[in-house]
C-alpha cells in the first residue's frame, strides 16, 4: 500500500469519528431539551387569582387555574409549552379566582388526579368544573392531611385541607413540595386561624408561596417565623380592589426573607431549580384574562 492510499483512509476514518461524534453530541443536546432535569415552578400572572405550573422532568402539575375569563388563556399557554397531560391538578378551594379556568383545563388536557377539598360552592363555576370532571368520566380525590404522593422526583404532601362549607379560604388545601434540597409550600388562600393550627407541622421551607394574595389576614408572624423563608411569591392583580398585597402582611414576610416577588409588578415568575440552586426569572406570558 502506497503512501497516499494510507494517507486517504486514515483521513477517512478521522472523517467517520468526527461524524460519529456530532452525531453523538446532538444527540444528548436532543435529549437533554426533551427532558429538564430542572424543576421549574411557575407562579403564572392571572391578574387577581391564582394558578401554579409545576414542570419536572416529564411530569406536570396544576395548582388553580385562575379566573373565569383567564381560563382560555392558560389552555393556550399550556398547549403552547407542548403540555398535554397533567399527573395532579389540585384545586385548593372552590372560589372563582382559583377554579375559574379549571373547566377549560379538564375539557383540554388528560388528567390522571383531580384534587379539592371536601367542600362545595353554590356558583356557575363551581357546577361548570363539575360537569367537566364528570363529562370525563373522572372523580374528585378529596386528600387526607398528612397524605403523601410523589410525582416523578418530587415529593408532595398534603399539611391541611379542610371542610369547613362556610369559611372556604379556611377549607384550602395546603401543600408541601419537596425536590432534594429545595423545598416550597403553597397554601391557597388559608387563614391566619388554620396558619395557627399548622405550627406544629413541616413547613420550614426555602419558597413559599405567600396566603391569600397577601392578606393581612393571613401570613401571621407565627406562621412565617415557623416557614423562615428564603423566597416568598405573592399573586395578585394590579390596583385590586382589595388592596393586596397589604403592607402590613408584606411587613412581616419582609422580616424573614428579602427576596419577595409579585405578579403584579413582575408578571409570570419562574422558578428554575437545580435542587441546589434557584434561578427566578420572570415573563409576560399573555395569561391575564383581566
Amino acid at each position: 500500500m502506497n503512501k497516499q492510499k494510507l494517507e486517504n483512509i486514515i483521513y477517512s476514518i478521522i472523517a467517520i469519528i468526527g461524524i460519529i461524534f456530532v452525531a453523538y453530541y446532538m444527540f444528548k443536546n436532543e435529549q437533554a431539551e426533551r427532558i429538564n432535569p430542572y424543576l421549574e415552578v411557575e407562579f403564572i400572572d392571572v391578574g387577581q387569582a391564582e394558578s401554579i405550573l409545576i414542570k419536572q422532568d416529564e411530569h406536570n402539575i396544576l395548582i388553580d387555574a385562575g379566573n373565569n375569563n383567564d381560563g382560555k388563556l392558560l389552555v393556550k399557554y399550556l398547549k403552547n409549552k407542548g403540555i398535554k397531560k397533567f399527573d395532579y391538578v389540585i384545586g385548593t378551594h372552590p372560589h372563582e379566582d382559583h377554579i375559574g379556568g379549571l373547566d377549560n383545563i379538564i375539557n383540554e388536557f388528560d388528567i390522571e388526579h383531580i384534587l379539592m377539598p371536601d367542600v362545595t360552592n353554590n356558583t356557575k363555576t363551581f357546577e361548570d368544573v363539575l360537569y367537566s370532571i364528570e363529562n370525563k368520566k373522572m372523580e374528585i380525590e378529596i386528600p387526607k392531611i398528612d397524605e403523601t404522593f410523589e410525582v416523578g422526583d418530587l415529593l408532595f404532601t398534603i399539611i391541611y385541607s379542610g371542610i369547613n362549607n362556610e369559611d372556604l379560604n379556611s377549607s384550602s388545601i395546603v401543600l408541601r413540595m419537596d425536590y432534594k434540597n429545595s423545598s416550597y409550600l403553597f397554601t391557597g388562600d388559608t387563614t391566619s386561624e388554620i396558619e395557627e393550627t399548622l405550627l406544629d407541622k413541616n413547613i420550614d421551607v426555602k419558597v413559599y408561596k405567600a396566603s391569600h394574595h397577601g392578606s393581612t389576614y393571613s401570613n401571621s408572624y407565627n406562621f412565617l417565623e415557623k416557614v423562615t423563608p428564603e423566597y416568598a411569591v405573592i399573586s395578585c392583580g394590579k390596583d385590586n380592589e382589595y388592596y393586596y398585597p397589604h403592607i402590613k402582611a408584606v411587613n412581616r414576610i419582609k422580616k424573614h426573607t428579602k427576596k419577595i416577588y409579585v405578579t403584579a409588578e413582575k408578571g409570570t415568575i419562574i422558578f428554575k431549580d437545580d435542587g441546589e440552586n434557584i434561578e427566578v426569572i420572570s415573563e409576560n406570558t399573555n395569561t391575564n384574562g383581566g
